[in-house]
């Protein structure tokens, strides 16, 4: 037997390479999908129409169906016991249960209409169902998934509400059904539609009725309604805040720019540009240019005057305040504005010493080197 064996190994054995067949080429992705699913894939259905008629026909003709479910209305719908009780833990507990007339087991599936149970009990078969009898139960599908322990069910009832089916006339139904029936998903959702949409939703007899019967969801509900507004209120005043800083901060570039360098828009102070100077590129420029001449023929021109002069002081003093050396710069009035602090009350310091660390702290790259650093001790 072993020598056998030996000779057959030997026999096996290739005596050249070059005898070696060529290998076939290997099957296409579509190919090896069509010979796993076959060609046809049913509808909202993930098995074969083949599987799926044959399941259709045990389940329509009840072939040798050994479970009657009795539903609202009278509706008597035929199962049976392997295919059902292994699809759901649930029924599976329930027919251990149930008194058995001759060889038929029966139980009860109550608080739904029967036509949402004969739903139920087919998606049991194969996973199959119809889109139209999805869009018309879904919320009686989504019940019955989450009470009889159906995982397969309850994603694809939360897929299809994800999907399209969730609106304004069922999400107060289903934000309340999916915190009962444990879908922290699908109560997110929801949760966001109802945000969006809470003044619409506010004057429904849905949401009168989750006053009366869930008063404390219905308060939390409105709560968070206002925290959301306050808190988009509070985002938007800290944008403008930002955007205020960011432009003082473009302001105090352009002043410094306008002082040492001379601007086009505006002109020096002390001498004359030629035509070919460099266009300015600072865009704070051309707003504090009516400022300036203002300031320039104005006959008040003191603290407290007219409103631009105003203003304008206002800016002269914020640049002395973020400017990093006064001895050198060529902005008017900086140094005075400097010694002028030593007499000012701690409370307009503590005011200015807030300001300039929001107008520092607008540019979060970089920075002049003619303003202080962001993190200095103010």
């Amino acid at each position: 037997m072993v020598m056998a064996c030996v000779d057959l190994q030997k026999s096996m054995k290739p005596a050249d390479s070059s005898s070696v067949p060529v290998p076939p080429p290997l099957p296409s992705k579509s190919n090896l999908h069509q010979k796993r699913y076959g060609n046809e894939i049913a509808h909202s259905c993930g098995v074969p129409t083949a599987t799926k008629d044959m399941w259709d026909r045990l389940f329509n003709d009840g072939y040798k169906a050994n479970v009657v479910i009795y539903t609202d209305n009278g509706g008597i719908v035929y199962a049976h016991a392997n295919i059902i009780g292994t699809a759901s833990c649930v029924i599976k507990g329930m027919l251990k249960k149930a008194k058995k007339h001759g060889k038929w087991y029966t139980i009860s599936i109550r608080g739904v209409p029967y036509e949402a149970v004969r739903v139920f009990i087919r998606f049991l078969y194969s996973s199959c169902y119809k889109n139209e009898e999805m869009n018309e139960y879904i919320m009686h599908l989504l019940l019955l998934s989450h009470a009889y322990v159906v995982p397969q069910l309850k994603r694809v009832c939360e897929w299809h509400l994800e999907h399209g089916l969730l609106n304004t006339e069922n999400v107060i139904d289903v934000f309340q059904l999916a915190l009962l029936c444990d879908f922290p998903r699908l109560s997110v959702i929801s949760h966001r539609m109802i945000m969006k949409h809470f003044k619409e939703l506010y004057a429904t007899e849905a949401w009168t009725a989750m006053k009366k019967s869930h008063p404390f969801l219905e308060k939390e509900l409105r709560d968070s309604v206002f925290i959301e507004e306050n808190t988009r209120k509070e985002r938007i005043r800290k944008r403008n805040e930002q955007r205020i800083y960011s432009q003082l901060y473009e302001a105090m570039e352009a002043l410094v720019h306008i002082c040492r360098d001379g601007c086009k828009t505006i002109g020096p102070h002390d001498q004359d540009l030629k035509p070919s100077h460099a266009t300015c590129h600072y865009e704070a420029c051309k707003g504090l240019e009516s400022l300036i001449r203002h300031f320039a023929g104005c006959k008040l021109r003191v603290p407290g005057g007219c409103v631009p002069c105003k203003r304008m002081w206002q800016l002269l003093e914020l640049h002395s305040r973020v400017c990093a050396d006064s001895d050198q710069c060529r902005v008017p009035l900086c140094r005075s504005f400097k010694e002028k602090m030593e007499k000012q009350s701690k409370k307009d310091e503590v005011r200015w010493k807030l300001l300039v660390k929001n107008v520092l702290g607008s540019k979060k790259i970089g920075g002049s080197p003619f303003f202080l650093p962001v993190n200095s001790s103010f």
